[in-house]
């Protein structure tokens, strides 16, 4: 199934921009701006529409207006839109950064919401690139680059194993109090990060 491409207030770079013909498009609330500036008409606006300039809505954009005080945020809201319409991939821009970290820390917790309810979302920033491993393995192309850190979440993240970077895990525990994961780098090879228990915050940040 296609992924689900969801549109924040925040900055986010159009170098990370993934979105492609099929793709389900969210606007949240003042992402719907960003996307107008880049001549891209969303599936969906919803939020409570206390960031947007709403002088030039699209007709056919199906809009779901939120009222101002709720528990969601617009971005889980955007979230559970996606999920009830059966997508598990989600790519989240607009989401890190910016003069508010309880969004970017409200945003994290979304990824959480995501996967345990089985399926997967990446935060985009204007530099950065955050998503979560839990018992598995990702691979990076060769054509990555840029800083590379990891946390632990929750508790100690055990065999932990980092390869293809500048600086090699192997099989070693992460815990939340010694971040020993910090400012790894891209070298211009296939690179890999696994972990056997545990969960790891990965955050990317890209070099200008």
């Amino acid at each position: 199934m296609e992924r689900c491409i969801i549109v924040g207030a925040g900055e986010f770079s159009l170098s990370s921009w993934c979105y492609e013909e099929g793709d389900y498009l969210i606007a949240a609330d003042g992402g719907y701006d960003h996307l107008q500036e880049i001549g891209i008409t969303p599936d969906m606006l919803i939020g409570d529409m206390d960031s947007i300039r709403l002088n030039h809505l699209a007709q056919e954009i199906q809009v779901k207006r939120l009222p101002v005080e709720k528990d969601d945020t617009d971005m889980l809201a955007a979230i559970k839109e996606g999920l009830r319409l059966g997508y598990r991939e989600f790519y989240l821009y607009g989401t890190l950064g910016g003069e508010r970290m309880d969004h970017s820390l409200a945003n994290i917790q979304c990824l959480l919401y995501l996967y345990n309810r089985s399926a997967k979302g990446i935060l985009y920033g204007a530099h950065d690139r955050v998503e979560l491993l839990c018992n598995d393995k990702i691979c990076y192309p060769a054509s990555m680059k840029g800083i590379f850190s990891v946390f632990a979440l929750f508790g100690d993240a055990k065999g932990v194993t980092e390869q293809g970077l500048k600086y090699s895990l192997q099989d070693a525990t992460v815990n939340m109090e010694f971040p020993i994961g910090i400012s790894n780098e891209f070298i211009g090879q296939e690179s890999m990060i696994s972990v056997k228990e545990g969960m790891l915050l990965i955050c990317i940040h890209e070099l200008e």
